[in-house]
């Protein structure tokens, strides 16, 4: 198990000026739905942003924290053309 604020600081650490969202999907705190927005992100195709984002949370990965991670990646201009998700 791993708390939302540990789970942002991971990512924060390797992007600090990210914004994220987090929602755990189970309740377990283990499967978690992630939106980061990071400049990070510019210039990178899909399967690199999620390379990045998997790197950065390499730590709790290994050590069974999380167990399931749905990702949705943005730059700063990519989300705001995204529309509300509503979940």
């Amino acid at each position: 198990m791993i708390s939302k604020e540990m789970l942002i600081s991971y990512i924060q650490k390797a992007m600090p000026d990210a914004v994220v969202t987090v929602a755990d999907r189970t309740g377990t705190m283990d499967h978690y739905r992630l939106q980061i927005v990071s400049e990070a992100f510019r210039g990178k195709n899909l399967l690199d942003r999620q390379r990045f984002v998997y790197q950065a949370l390499n730590e709790p990965m290994k050590d069974g924290r999380i167990h399931a991670l749905e990702i949705k990646s943005y730059t700063p201009e990519e989300a705001a053309t995204q529309a509300p998700s509503g979940h």
